[in-house]
């Protein structure tokens, strides 16, 4: 059954029953029920060596969560554990201003990393919260969106109340997080849970919920001050926030853009939708008032040298997203979305260059 083409690359099969298998730069053609297609140059195989050859094709790997039991599965979905850039821009501006509080304070290293490493694990709950919160608002909207169709609660495998009960046990991890640091930080951290409440009805009455977001996600840069210095620097936090908030727009924005179709049909509102064909405009002005209210902040807490290049990389970062991405193709508008998250990330590394340097030097 199996023939060797070798020498007659253009031969055309004349079973309608085969597709082909390529290994190693040899191919051959196993039983199907497609249309006769073009051979490649193949060897011929004896029926031992095919069974091994078949054999010896991997499957898929399996998701790491899908390794989870069942019962536990629908949780992990609703957290988005498995996309980790979410945690990250939630993280990224506490890292911001705890490294700037730490380089204005002259605090040890080591208070820098233990103040990290909490924030860290406080934006992985909360961000599974704000998840939760979400899905819990949008069940019956996530119907109509072909992205979000499988979430676990618009698809029926938890229901409200069971979410209800999850979310009670995220919010219940995030205070013992939250009674880590001091009382101005704990009734300032509480106060954010309005903003973070409120996010999902705003898509529902504004073109502006990314806005929205913005507010609660770039809540860190006022926090982490407050925990490293025991109180916020206003003059400082307040660019430093209005930054983060800019800089959200312009990855939430472009995030939004997946789902801009099935969301004029659900009457979901987004900054997608308002900016349409001057987003690229929009979002290039955006993201140079963001990296602009950053390195104002770096310039009122005498930064040196090494935050501005942080600063130059992330603003080069946003740029090359903006100028690659389609907003008209899902799979590049995640691209840049996740792209948009290194901006953050070269900003902190400026910030904890400048404070290592600043360290060393009173060694």
């Amino acid at each position: 059954m199996l023939r060797s083409t070798i020498g007659k690359p253009w031969l055309r099969s004349t079973s309608t029953h085969s597709w082909p298998v390529t290994c190693r730069g040899a191919s051959v053609w196993l039983p199907h029920s497609s249309q006769s297609r073009p051979l490649v140059p193949c060897v011929r195989f004896a029926p031992k060596q095919l069974v091994r050859f078949v054999s010896s094709v991997p499957s898929p790997p399996t998701p790491w969560i899908d390794r989870f039991p069942p019962g536990i599965r629908p949780y992990l979905h609703l957290t988005r554990i498995d996309k980790p850039i979410g945690t990250l821009l939630l993280f990224y501006p506490c890292t911001w201003s705890i490294t700037m509080a730490s380089y204005a304070l002259d605090t040890p290293l080591t208070t820098n990393l233990a103040y990290i490493a909490l924030f860290g694990l406080g934006a992985l709950v909360m961000r599974g919260a704000g998840c939760t919160i979400n899905d819990m608002w949008d069940k019956n909207l996530d119907k109509a969106v072909e992205r979000t169709r499988m979430r676990p609660l618009a698809q029926g495998a938890l229901t409200r109340n069971e979410a209800l009960v999850f979310l009670g046990g995220q919010l219940a991890i995030g205070l013992c997080v939250l009674m880590q640091l001091n009382w101005n930080s704990i009734l300032l951290g509480a106060s954010s849970l309005s903003v973070v409440t409120l996010y999902p009805l705003m898509k529902r009455i504004t073109y502006w919920p990314q806005a929205v977001l913005g507010l609660a996600f770039n809540w860190g840069a006022l926090l982490g001050w407050s925990a490293v210095a025991g109180t916020v620097n206003w003059s400082v936090c307040v660019p430093l926030y209005l930054g983060g908030v800019c800089w959200t727009l312009v990855y939430d924005t472009i995030y939004a853009h997946q789902d801009k179709i099935d969301d004029v049909k659900a009457g979901i509102r987004s900054t997608a939708l308002l900016f349409g064909e001057k987003s690229r405009t929009i979002l290039s002005t955006l993201s140079a008032t963001a990296m602009s209210l950053v390195a104002y902040a770096g310039v009122l807490n005498a930064q040196g040298a090494p935050f501005y290049l942080g600063i130059g990389l992330g603003g080069a970062q946003l740029a090359k997203v903006l100028w690659r991405t389609n907003f008209d193709d899902r799979v590049s508008c995640w691209k840049g979305f996740v792209g948009c998250g290194w901006a953050g990330f070269w900003v902190w590394m400026g910030a904890l260059a400048d404070y290592a340097t600043k360290v060393a030097g009173m060694l």
